[in-house]
């Protein structure tokens, strides 16, 4: 996820200095602004998933879908999102998931203000709440654009930050939950991807859990497909199938005359609603 808008050798850097891990939230129970509405029921997919810079091709996802993977990542939109989607329409959502495949929507927002590298949207303190509400709307149409429905899960990418910076990390937690709370408030869940020694920790760490994200994502790469023998937070979080684990990067796989270079996933949380 991190390589998908940074470079490479900047991904190897973050790898090396933070150990990535990939975050959501405390479950549907714990977040008060969804209780009011009846929800449509939650598409779970447990099981392996890849997520890669752009979509492939749909001849490439037909010939991938051979039982290894089950699910893909797609990039819904962002300002900060590092690849163009020339395969990602409504047409391919569509056939797609006729095919088998479950899909997840990753949304790169605004990144943290203390966050090295350059990004063309930033969170300031000020900005932070507007900004999170506006991402949060840009987010539900382009999911909705693509034919991902009322009730599916939007996964918002936070990449490494300094989180010992009280007013930096202030603006990051201040974003996401207006960024949550806006996604609720258009019927669609909420979930995280960060890193577990910085952005998923500052998620999973935090006292309050209003309107933080309730599915949790965490790239920990260390090979291994599970979402619990490895799980870095409190036992208790994330449960009731919202937890996704980033477990290997940068695997280059051919099936089927296909060669894409993907990241793996081991997913026991929501996916997109297409039916």
């Amino acid at each position: 996820m991190a390589g998908h808008r940074q470079s490479k050798r900047r991904r190897y850097i973050t790898w090396a200095a933070a150990g990535a891990a990939v975050v959501a939230g405390a479950g549907l129970a714990a977040q008060s602004s969804m209780a009011a509405t009846t929800w449509p029921a939650q598409k779970t997919y447990t099981g392996r998933a890849f997520d890669t810079c752009a979509a492939p091709s749909l001849a490439a996802m037909k010939a991938w879908h051979t039982g290894f993977y089950g699910a893909a990542a797609v990039y819904v939109g962002g300002r900060n999102r590092g690849c163009s989607q020339p395969n990602l329409t409504a047409s391919w959502v569509k056939s797609v998931s006729a095919v088998g495949w479950k899909l997840i929507p990753l949304y790169v927002g605004a990144q943290p203000p203390c966050q090295s590298g350059s990004s063309p949207e930033r969170i300031t303190a000020t900005t932070a709440a507007s900004l999170g509400r506006t991402d949060a709307d840009d987010a539900v149409a382009k999911a909705s654009a693509l034919g991902m429905k009322a009730g599916s899960p939007i996964y918002l990418d936070m990449e490494s930050y300094d989180i010992t910076n009280t007013s930096c990390n202030n603006a990051v937690l201040t974003y996401v939950r207006a960024f949550d709370k806006e996604l609720h408030a258009k019927v669609y869940r909420a979930g995280y991807y960060g890193f577990t020694s910085s952005s998923a920790k500052a998620i999973a760490n935090a006292s309050d859990k209003t309107d933080l994200p309730g599915n949790l994502w965490y790239a920990l790469w260390d090979k291994q497909n599970t979402t619990t023998a490895d799980w870095p937070f409190g036992a208790t979080q994330y449960t009731n199938h919202s937890r996704a684990h980033q477990y290997l990067v940068n695997s280059k796989e051919t099936r089927n005359g296909y060669t894409i270079t993907v990241d793996r996933d081991a997913w026991d949380a929501p996916v997109a609603i297409t039916g």
